[in-house]
């Protein structure tokens, strides 16, 4: 490879763009273009295997919220002849009681189940039983409330290249024991063919979703296309969807989501979009740790029409010249109000939740440089949630109000990012989770000199960027493919302190085995962060020291009195909190829930040297 003459290609095509950032300075190690890496292609088409009639059933995902189960049992193709019904069951210690029936919905071959009054307070041994003979059985477990630590596992990416079983991660998985699943997007990568790949995922996780509460959201590639601009349900008529909307009929994508989101909570509303195609946005409480469930895709509008085409795709910026402010088009969606309005709601809303997390597709930034292969550099992707811009800073404005972490996949990339809106670091932090199998490789490799970079950082591109679009972040880690590490490879575990309110966040790569004493995550992981810097904003002012009796660690809100709105809302850690904000003004600050909470008004900020305090009893 002559890296000589690839270097000043890239000298002359980025020398306009580095210009934007004036304190950017060119920097070009001697490893500044990736080698390129080769994936051993497992695929083929995909298959749905006869089996015998006694294992009819592949798999079946759970979750319990406000004491309602939801399952859904994935079966394979019933023949002529064969019961469409199952039954749920429920071991009493004694012996196995039917507890509901269900019919199987021929098309996607899926059975639901819906119980209220469910007691989250023990463990259930569960199976779902055909006529046939078939049965598959797990454990709903009680709700982890009286855990100091919850732990998710984190999954993204499962692609056809790989057909083989997991069985790595499975192992790792069980050892570390999660108390929830959560796979972001892109279970199956067959387009036309989700059911047979969708029996293969269970197939392939079926024996760690069994025993837990698993969230399962449709991506672009589950749904039928390479990306997805969903653009409230319209109907794409480009190749590639640019132009918004969906490729595939409504039958097919309502299909896909029952089968991956049946089992979720209800959603918040149930209201379809365009076509008829239904939502499933919504938030489950595992024990204590309150996730919003979003989808980033499905109102977000699509590039192509509605900006000049600026690259080899509408998607894909490549002009040196190009105004970033000029693609942020006021017509542009990410998350559409219903979303925000969900998102404000349930920032205020802390019943039984003591930290905040939002679960979606994929992170609201341009977080990599160079896509699919080693020289395929790109200055903005316009399928990254960092487009459009005042979309992106809508949804990190509502999650930052209730000091949101956020979890989600999607980039074939692992990173840690802090996220900014008008100043560095001011809105809430995102872990991007490696790809189960990584075909498609993508490396953040920027050609700018970070500001405030680490200088403890093994991890040479870390510290504050611009991205593509002119988003501010402040990149934590990454981990680049490379054949060495498996094309990077993973899944990633977060892990919920609650009485530190501190969020852990853990990058495993394919085939280690984490019982090993010894064994390493991807460099730069474990990362460690405080719930309150989700919303690191730094003070202008601030009120007066809280001192609160009665109510051990309860929640607080401050609401901006002039503007009529909420600044933000958390579970403090203690009976102690000094509230700050971000303009000097007048407030409104409520502690407590429920019955349970007293209001003050009118109080006033004050300085940073200010001493005063507000008695708050219950």
């Amino acid at each position: 490879m002559n890296h000589s003459r690839l270097i000043r290609k890239y000298i002359t095509l980025f020398a306009t763009v580095i210009t934007i950032t004036a304190t950017a300075t060119v920097a070009f190690p001697s490893d500044s273009i990736p080698e390129p890496i080769t994936i051993d292609r497992k695929g083929g088409k995909p298959t749905i295997p006869e089996v015998p009639r006694d294992e009819a059933i592949c798999f079946a995902l759970y979750t319990v919220q406000d004491n309602i189960l939801k399952l859904s049992a994935q079966l394979y193709p019933l023949r002529d002849g064969e019961s469409r019904e199952v039954t749920l069951q429920i071991h009493d210690g004694t012996n196995w009681r039917t507890i509901a029936r269900s019919n199987v919905d021929e098309t996607g071959w899926l059975a639901t189940f819906r119980i209220e009054d469910w007691d989250h307070s023990r463990d259930h041994q569960y199976r779902v039983t055909h006529p046939g003979g078939a049965k598959f059985a797990g454990r709903i477990r009680k709700d982890p409330r009286d855990k100091d630590e919850i732990v998710v596992a984190a999954f993204t990416g499962n692609s056809n290249s790989d057909r083989g079983m997991r069985e790595d991660i499975v192992r790792n998985v069980k050892a570390q024991d999660p108390d929830l699943l959560f796979f972001s997007g892109d279970q199956s990568y067959d387009h036309r063919a989700h059911t047979a790949a969708w029996l293969l995922f269970g197939r392939q996780f079926g024996e760690i979703i069994k025993d837990r509460p698993t969230v399962t959201i449709p991506d672009d590639h589950d749904v039928g296309q390479g990306n997805l601009w969903g653009e409230a349900g319209k109907v794409s008529k480009l190749r590639g969807g640019a132009d918004g909307g969906y490729i595939m009929s409504p039958e097919y994508v309502n299909m896909v989501q029952r089968a991956q989101t049946s089992h979720l909570p209800d959603p918040y509303d149930a209201t379809p979009i365009g076509q008829g195609i239904t939502v499933y946005y919504t938030s489950l409480n595992v024990g204590g740790i309150d996730f919003a469930i979003i989808e980033d895709r499905k109102w977000k509008t699509g590039p192509a029409g509605l900006i000049p085409q600026q690259g080899p795709r509408p998607d894909h910026i490549n002009n040196p010249s190009y105004d970033r402010a000029s693609v942020d088009v006021p017509e542009a969606r990410l998350l559409g109000d219903r979303q925000l309005k969900f998102l404000r709601e349930w920032g205020q809303s802390w019943g039984n939740a003591e930290m905040k997390a939002v679960l979606s597709q994929t992170i609201f930034a341009g977080g990599a440089h160079i896509h699919g292969s080693h020289n395929g550099r790109l200055l903005a992707d316009l399928d990254s949630n960092g487009w459009p811009q005042a979309g992106r800073a809508r949804a990190l404005e509502e999650m930052r109000r209730s000091f949101a972490f956020h979890i989600a996949g999607d980039q074939h990339l692992a990173t840690v990012i802090h996220h900014g809106i008008n100043s560095w670091e001011d809105a809430g932090v995102s872990f991007c989770v490696p790809s189960i199998v990584n075909f498609y490789g993508r490396w953040w490799w920027p050609l700018e000199k970070p500001e405030n970079h680490p200088a403890d950082n093994p991890l040479p591109f870390t510290g504050r960027y611009y991205d593509g679009l002119g988003n501010k972040l402040t990149m934590q880690a990454y981990a680049n493919p490379k054949m060495e590490n498996h094309n990077a490879a993973g899944y990633g575990i977060v892990r919920f302190q609650k009485p530190a309110r501190n969020i852990v966040m853990e990058c495993w790569p394919r085939h280690v085995d984490v019982t090993e004493p010894g064994t390493k995550q991807h460099p730069g992981w474990p990362i460690t962060i405080t719930q309150q810097d989700n919303y690191h904003r730094q003070p202008l002012a601030y009120l007066p020291t809280l001192n609160i009796s009665g109510q051990e660690n309860p929640v607080v809100q401050v609401v901006d009195e002039a503007l009529d709105e909420v600044v933000y809302t958390l579970r403090i850690h203690g009976t102690k909190f000094r509230p700050g904000v971000f303009k000097e003004g007048v407030y409104t600050i409520r502690v407590g829930e429920g019955d349970q909470r007293q209001e003050l008004t009118g109080v006033k900020s004050v300085a940073a040297d200010d001493t005063s305090t507000l008695d708050i009893e219950f």
